[in-house]
């Protein structure tokens, strides 16, 4: 079997209590899964959920209260030289020096890194990132999505095999998300272990092969992608009329009955209770014929608002 580009085992994180009475924040409690080599691994959960945290971890920012990670094999903590050699990580902050060049941030984090001189590959890096012209300019010159593209070169610079992005399309219009999603395509091509944490679930929908999702500091799923979306119990049907109808049918069995317009009432169900025939027969058995019949199937979002909700909504 082959090795997990990240394993993380019974990994708790307890923030240092501010007082008297306080027991501290549980921001991860007891996670536990694997990140497979070679994919486009997504990492979700609502704001305050731990993700940051664990990345923290990753990165050797924020030390865990208890548990083991090791990243490519070797031990966060037994290995930690080697650990961190083996992982990049892309914030969602943008923070470097403003007064250094592309070229000598990249050059600058290689040597925090120990590359050898020769074997540097800044002006390949910036070339990976469509930023050769810029090599030379001050760094504060760039605009926001060029500073996203250097801060995944200077995350490359070691050739870590494990890239970690935290929220990289974040703020940024659709064109600049779409180059950006190309660059890291591209280097899960050439190999790389991508770990991916986004809002933006559709993004995480198409790119990511397996996802975990956190809510409230616990693992709450850990599956492929087309598992997790065979989750969504809920199903729409739109149905067009073939006369106005004053308000949206009702029935135990909808979970939820809307007006579209005048002509056109959408309704959610759940599809283990009952299909769109059932349906429509209770819609046709109040009076209106139906004209037209549109489906939509449950996505990734429809999944996890219905896995993060809160109990009893």
């Amino acid at each position: 079997m082959t090795q997990a580009a990240i394993s993380i085992r019974n990994v708790t994180k307890r923030y240092a209590s501010a007082g008297r009475g306080d027991p501290g924040k549980l921001a991860l409690d007891d996670i536990s899964f694997d990140v497979p080599q070679g994919g486009i691994f997504g990492l979700l959960g609502p704001n305050g959920a731990g993700k940051s945290t664990l990345i923290n971890i990753l990165a050797g920012l924020v030390g865990k209260s208890s548990g083991a990670v090791s990243i490519w094999g070797f031990d966060i903590d037994n290995d930690r030289r080697n650990a961190k050699r083996a992982i990049g990580i892309v914030p969602q902050e943008i923070v470097f020096d403003p007064f250094f060049t592309p070229y000598e941030v990249l050059e600058n984090q290689a040597g925090f890194y120990a590359v050898p001189k020769d074997d540097r590959r800044s002006h390949d890096l910036l070339s990976a990132v469509h930023l050769s012209d810029k090599a030379n300019a001050y760094a504060r010159t760039l605009s926001g999505g060029m500073k996203r593209r250097l801060l995944i070169a200077k995350a490359m610079v070691h050739s870590p095999p494990v890239l970690v992005l935290d929220e990289p399309t974040a703020g940024v219009d659709v064109d600049l998300r779409r180059q950006l999603w190309e660059l890291v395509m591209r280097l899960n091509e050439e190999g790389v272990t991508i770990v991916l944490t986004t809002h933006y679930l559709e993004e995480a929908e198409q790119l990511c092969e397996r996802i975990a999702i956190i809510n409230h500091g616990r693992l709450i799923a850990d599956t492929t992608t087309r598992d997790l979306i065979a989750m969504a119990r809920e199903k729409i049907i739109e149905l067009a009329l073939d006369r106005p109808i004053a308000t949206a049918p009702s029935h135990p069995a909808f979970q939820n009955s809307v007006m579209v317009d005048e002509r056109t009432v959408a309704i959610t169900y759940d599809k283990d209770r009952m299909t769109a025939g059932e349906v429509m027969n209770i819609v046709q058995s109040t009076g209106p014929a139906i004209l037209d019949v549109t489906t939509r199937e449950a996505d990734l979002e429809d999944v996890f608002v219905q896995l993060t909700r809160p109990t009893g909504q």
